[in-house]
């Protein structure tokens, strides 16, 4: 995906006005360029082939696992000569470890792989694709960027790419090398599934400590 220098948005700022409508401060610009095209945006249209659709509906199915056991609804995989080498989705309610989001567990999978098979891990991870459900929020952008993954096929938004803070693309000292991204294939599908989280209790939540007025 490629944009022209004088072409400040990027294609996150416009899912997020729609996930959080109201909230961007690039509303009104944004706002209109919902309304063109990828053409006059100056984007090229990514091809979205039949594998890659493949490999995000099993994401979407590690989404849906996350979901059905009270997690945030990502998902994701890694996948390394068609073969995926790491997977996860979100465990953080289960191992009340706020960092394991399904990109934190999946790069651990990878690492495991490769001293199973003996494999060179900085290889692997350059010839890997990472295909995840939602844009990877800050912190798994920056634990990714350290690795030459090759492209990642993303979906809706979250903040490290490009929406709040373009860890992927932009030139950030000590971030690694700058990755690709394939954005917003089924957005609606993974912004569907977070609304529908948010909306149920969260059984792991501590018990309020507010007292009740007798």
């Amino acid at each position: 995906m490629s944009f022209k220098k004088n072409r400040e948005c990027l294609l996150y700022n416009i899912f997020l006005l729609k996930a959080a409508k109201g909230r961007h401060p690039e509303r009104e610009r944004c706002e209109h360029c919902i309304t063109m095209d990828q053409k006059e945006l100056g984007v090229d249209t990514p091809v979205i082939t039949d594998e890659m659709k493949d490999w995000m509906e099993k994401a979407f199915q590690m989404a849906q696992d996350a979901l059905d056991n009270g997690e945030v609804p990502v998902g994701c995989l890694m996948v390394y000569n068609k073969q995926i080498v790491g997977k996860g989705r979100n465990e953080v309610n289960e191992t009340r470890n706020a960092t394991r989001h399904a990109e934190m567990v999946a790069i651990d999978q990878v690492d495991d792989w490769c001293r199973k098979n003996g494999k060179n891990a900085s290889k692997v991870f350059e010839d890997t694709i990472l295909y995840v459900t939602v844009e990877p929020c800050i912190m798994c952008a920056g634990a990714l960027a350290p690795f030459p993954l090759g492209s990642r096929c993303l979906s809706a938004v979250f903040g490290g790419c490009g929406s709040v803070l373009n860890i992927a693309e932009d030139d950030i000292p000590s971030t690694g090398t700058p990755f690709k991204c394939i954005a917003g294939y089924q957005t609606e599908r993974a912004v569907e599934m977070l609304k529908t989280f948010y909306k149920q209790e969260n059984p792991n939540a501590p018990r309020s400590k507010v007292r009740k007025k007798e």
